[in-house]
């Protein structure tokens, strides 16, 4: 898992932006779930799992906070 995290957050920035799109922003989901797992954080787990049901708005979230922070929201 930490592999999967390492290599995620090694991405260049053009490469984060993309995974914005809303289709692939299914990529950020996985990562804050297996961030939280690595992390043994169970309200990250749950919130994670709720966010996959709201991915058709979270994306705009993770867009802005990309483009600002160069980093996916998340408190893990």
């Amino acid at each position: 898992m930490k592999d999967f995290i390492k290599a995620i957050d090694n991405l260049p920035f053009i490469v984060k932006l993309i995974l914005c799109i809303p289709v692939l922003d299914i990529i950020w989901t996985v990562y804050r779930l297996v961030k939280s797992i690595d992390a043994q954080n169970t309200l990250g787990i749950v919130i994670s799992i709720v966010l996959f049901f709201c991915a058709p708005f979270v994306w705009l979230i993770d867009l802005i906070c990309i483009i600002v922070n160069k980093k996916v929201w998340w408190f893990c």
